[in-house]
């Protein structure tokens, strides 16, 4: 299983990255553009819709585990022509918060069992979406 983790120290509250991430319309503002379509209860649907050139793309999954101000925990189907909508081509999307010194570092862990996942390098403020979050909480 690759297993991708990323890290940012972001100079705000828990609280505040917290609604980053769970706020559909402030989702939409660092998450290109997408549609987050969910009611954060444990057992319930996550999905999230863009459209692009016409096209809508949609990725659709399960929230697996909440607490509030600390994690977020779902998994997540990603479309493509060659995988079946079954259990085994879904990865695993973890978003856990840590407060250190007036700061809350946020790492966002993905677990990706599916055929041709790709371990990388752990990553941190040179990912674009990391970038685009970081923008958005500390301005």
């Amino acid at each position: 299983m690759a297993t991708n983790i990323s890290t940012v120290l972001l100079n705000a509250p828990s609280e505040k990255v917290w609604n980053t991430l769970t706020q559909p319309e402030l989702v939409k503002q660092w998450q290109y553009g997408s549609d987050l379509i969910t009611d954060w209860k444990i057992g319930n649907e996550i999905r999230f819709r863009n459209e692009w050139e016409g096209q809508v793309f949609e990725q659709w999954g399960t929230i697996l585990e909440i607490i509030p101000n600390q994690k977020i925990k779902y998994s997540l189907f990603f479309p493509r022509p060659e995988l079946e909508d079954k259990p085994e081509n879904y990865f695993v999307m973890s978003y856990v918060l840590t407060e250190e010194n007036q700061k809350t570092k946020l790492e966002i862990i993905q677990e990706d069992n599916r055929p041709g996942a790709v371990q990388e390098k752990p990553q941190g403020e040179e990912n674009p979406i990391l970038q685009a979050l970081k923008a958005l909480i500390e301005s």
